[in-house]
């Protein structure tokens, strides 16, 4: 089986890099609520490794890698440290917030069905599960922490699109496309996806049979 798997160095830099995007979004959002550095760094780490941390316990990968390996710990606390130095040279926190996290969705999903797929092979169930909690689990514990809604229980496409990402993946595996191609479709169709539906502000439907009142 030619999938990713926990010692690979294509998996460990993806997994790396996906970890410092999220933990980029949870410092953005730890500054735009005015916490102070300690909060800024919780809230990096909570975003970039919570998603990892739920998947690993839960798939049996015990201690998780992120606690194992202090190079996530490290990674996490500099974007925080480097957002909030920067905070005064960026000119749209949101909009930038926004394109890091659609690329932390894209990584993330892509990652944990990676793992699923080098565990289970072709179990669609797992592939989705550990694809989708890996990409959605720090952000939901990031907008929670500071008193938000999640991102992924709003209107806006997002888990969809992780949903769609990753079946994306396993579909072209089963077509006999290469992991690595497979993998890279589906990290671009969920980033731009994500992408194109903030510009174009597509979203899904919050009421299917209109106003009751």
């Amino acid at each position: 089986m030619d999938g990713f798997v926990l010692s690979s160095i294509p998996f460990h830099v993806l997994d790396l890099f996906g970890t410092f995007i999220f933990a980029i979004t949870g410092g953005m959002k730890a500054i735009e609520h005015k916490l102070d550095i300690v909060g800024v760094i919780v809230l990096s780490g909570t975003a970039g490794l919570a998603g990892g941390i739920i998947r690993d316990v839960i798939l049996g990968f015990t201690p998780p890698i992120a606690i194992i390996d202090p190079l996530y710990i490290i990674i996490t606390s500099i974007a925080g440290i480097s957002i909030l130095l920067l905070y005064h040279f960026l000119k749209n926190l949101m909009k930038l917030f926004l394109t890091f996290d659609a690329f932390g969705l894209g990584i993330f999903s892509l990652l944990g069905a990676n793992i699923a797929y080098s565990m289970f092979g072709f179990n669609l169930i797992a592939i989705m599960f550990s694809g989708i909690i890996t990409a959605v689990g720090g952000g939901i514990l990031r907008d929670i922490f500071v008193n938000e809604i999640p991102l992924v229980f709003r209107k806006e496409l997002y888990v969809s699109l992780s949903f769609a990402g990753v079946l994306l993946f396993f579909i072209m595996l089963h077509l006999g496309l290469s992991v690595v191609f497979s993998t890279i479709l589906g990290i671009i169709f969920i980033t731009f996806g994500r992408i194109a539906a903030i510009k174009y502000n597509w979203n899904l439907p919050t009421r299917i049979f209109g106003d009751t009142n």
